[in-house]
């Protein structure tokens, strides 16, 4: 169910032009649009619909296909002229295959079939709208790139010239940077870079070479500066645009220390660090010995710390285990040459069990709340559920699940409209939290909530107080407890399991 919550913050301020001959449902349509958007332009068919996208600027176009004049189509064909990335919603009725084709062919976004379903609609909304914010910042990003990397290339500059004498204290400042920006990426870059020098010894290099490899360990990703919290932090799987980003910081990187004479031989290692001996790395695509030789430890030291270090949501490998990883892909990501090495010089390091990539101060947890909380209670969302799940299986510290279900919740949706819907389940939310103080309650499958807690809790009190927010709403509740000393969940989507 689309949270229409999140789906106006997304639409506020979009401009929509919407193409319909049947005046019946153009006025339905745009009546509904017109709740969710900043500006909604109608026109009667495709020549109309053209016209009008000839005089304006438009984020989003939604059409029909069958229509007199000029059809959809066609209309969308010549938009597509005048701009090849204008993002495009058709509607269309089952019949229309043969317009269906065509359209998917011009490079739409999405369809909406008639008659509407206004939640199919909304959740077509909802993806082209979260695709135009990615995109969108994505353009931003491009568009300050440059004076961001003139900014921090100055201060760098600075920090160079006013401490020359000691190229320690400067390398230290640099990684202070990037702490700021995620704790996780600086203790991740000073592992790598003692990585990085235990290697290179154990291959030979001299002294100096180590001790290059070793700064440029500490800096390699230092690009991360320029990475929006909205992907650097985000604990899920990337999509294709939030991986294009993350990938900046390599390019970045190398950007920011090539311009400082000191930097440079560590820029040069550090460009080619996500590069692959297959050639099915970034930025350039090298392969096999036209990557340098330090970078090629570089990439192996980095994959080790990523493989032994817990993250969100993956759980690390033994130091043996990470090894064989290295070891399986020598000569398709790694250079084997460096693998002989590495699996021999990193056999005995002791990993510190409690790296995680999880929060351990307000200002991180504030960060994270982008992707924890729950935008519209004051519980936690389904995403940090899988989390605590995946975590608390391998403690087993949350004995006690209490999954609580709400009925009638459609119904009462549908006849107090969603605005008040969303009022009792913020309501229902605030008293389970204000109640169940210790324990962790998050919101599930729309309109359910789900409680961990250590001990079994006393709901008695609870109810009372859950009791009078329904009251006289004809909606009920259940509570069912289940023993995780007992039943392994490892993901919220297994709960529907045991609802019933």
């Amino acid at each position: 169910m689309t949270n229409l919550k999140e789906l106006k913050e997304l639409t506020k301020d979009l401009k929509i032009l919407y193409v319909e001959d049947d005046s019946a449902i153009r006025v339905t349509m745009t009546s509904y649009l017109e709740k969710l958007f900043l500006e909604v332009i109608s026109a009667n068919d495709g020549a109309d619909g053209l016209d009008a996208y000839k005089k304006d600027s438009f984020n989003i176009v939604i059409t029909d296909l069958s229509m007199p004049r000029m059809n959809g189509l066609d209309m969308i064909e010549a938009i597509k002229g005048i701009n090849k990335e204008q993002a495009v919603l058709i509607t269309s009725a089952h019949s229309e295959s043969d317009y269906m084709f065509g359209a998917i062919k011009a490079g739409i976004d999405g369809y909406i079939i008639k008659p509407f379903d206004y939640e199919q609609l909304n959740n077509e909304l909802f993806k082209i709208t979260q695709k135009l914010k990615i995109i969108k910042e994505n353009e931003d990003y491009k568009l300050y790139l440059k004076d961001m990397v003139n900014k921090k290339t100055a201060e760098l500059s600075y920090m160079v010239s006013f401490q020359s004498d000691n190229y320690e204290k400067t390398l230290v400042a640099m990684v202070d940077m990037i702490e700021q920006r995620d704790t996780y990426t600086a203790g991740h870059s000073k592992r790598v870079a003692q990585y990085c020098e235990t290697i290179a010894r154990s291959m030979g290099y001299s002294e100096e070479e180590c001790t290059m490899i070793h700064q440029a360990g500490i800096l390699h990703d230092v690009g991360k500066i320029g990475t929006p919290d909205a992907v650097l932090l985000n604990p899920k799987t990337l999509n294709s645009l939030e991986y294009k980003l993350i990938q900046e910081h390599v390019v970045m990187s190398y950007k920011l220390l090539n311009n400082i004479p000191m930097f440079e031989p560590l820029a040069e290692i550090i460009h080619s660090h996500h590069e692959r001996y297959d050639g099915g790395g970034y930025p350039k695509g090298l392969k096999s010995d036209e990557i340098a030789p330090l970078s090629r430890i570089m990439i192996v030291a980095d994959a080790f710390d990523a493989m032994t270090t817990n993250r969100i949501y993956k759980s690390r490998k033994s130091v043996d285990e990470a090894l064989e990883e290295l070891v399986s892909l020598s000569s398709k990501q790694f250079h084997p040459e460096v693998v002989e090495k590495a699996v021999i010089a990193l056999r005995d390091t002791e990993i510190d069990e409690t790296i995680s990539q999880l929060p351990k101060t307000k200002l991180e947890e504030e960060r994270f709340a982008y992707f924890y909380n729950d935008t519209l209670s004051s519980a936690y969302n389904q995403n940090y559920l899988d989390v605590i799940l995946m975590k608390n299986n391998q403690n087993f510290k949350l004995k006690n699940m209490e999954i609580i279900m709400i009925s009638n919740f459609s119904k009462y949706n549908k006849e107090h409209s969603w605005k008040e819907g969303d009022k009792l389940l913020s309501n229902f939310s605030n008293t389970l939290c204000s109640n169940l103080t210790g324990a962790s309650i998050f919101r599930v499958f729309g309109d359910d909530f789900v409680v961990l807690s250590e001990e079994k809790l006393d709901f008695s009190e609870t109810k009372k107080e859950l009791d009078k927010v329904i009251k006289d709403r004809d909606i009920t509740y259940q509570v069912k407890s289940i023993d995780l000393s007992k039943v392994r969940i490892d993901r919220a989507s297994q709960i529907e399991n045991y609802k019933h």
